[in-house]
């Protein structure tokens, strides 16, 4: 299941809500949820909140004591499950950073979010980037190349942005050191 908060990236508003969500293409990010599970080997629901940097930093500062925005935080679902469908988590990413990183990397919104998506499923598999030794980051690497997808978040941290990166080779340029 896939939610948008209302108030999510200054959409309180009703055009703006709709520029969202058909940004966003909700049926298209559905099919992606249940490829991308099947694919990390999750079994059971998740459950996905589209929020505003609000609503994350609130989520994070109160579960995980880090009083900042981020752009997904996931939630697995440990023990027991009682009656009815079986949960495998939640996951929580913010529309906000989500489209200020998709301008940063030259690609929609759209995909940003399938990336967070995508990493957040790895985190509710049992993933963790910060204690494995790159057994998260093969993964990943493996299922954005099966889902087509740009560069994730992992990969990320050892690269600038798109804009970063142009902005530092027109600089080289100028100084002539690049031809």
């Amino acid at each position: 299941m896939i939610l948008i908060e209302p108030d999510a990236a200054t959409a309180s508003d009703g055009p703006e809500l709709k520029r969202r969500k058909a940004a966003l293409k909700l049926p298209e990010l559905r099919q992606f949820l249940s490829k991308a599970k099947s694919e990390v080997g999750l079994d059971g629901e998740v459950s996905v909140l589209l929020g505003s940097d609000t609503t994350i930093r609130t989520l994070n500062r109160n579960f995980r004591k880090k009083d900042k925005a981020t752009d997904v935080l996931s939630f697995p679902v440990d023990g027991f499950q009682g009656e009815g469908p079986k949960q495998a988590g939640d996951l929580a990413i913010s529309l906000d950073t989500a489209q200020r990183q998709a301008s940063e990397h030259g690609h929609s919104l759209l995909m940003e979010v399938k990336i967070l998506m995508l990493h957040g499923l790895l985190h509710l598999a049992g993933y963790d980037h910060e204690t494995d030794s790159g057994q998260m980051a093969g993964k990943e690497r493996v299922l954005r190349k099966e889902f087509d997808l740009p560069s994730g978040l992992i990969q990320r941290s050892t690269k600038p942005p798109v804009k970063q990166a142009k902005k530092v080779s027109a600089g080289i340029k100028k100084r002539g050191r690049l031809r």
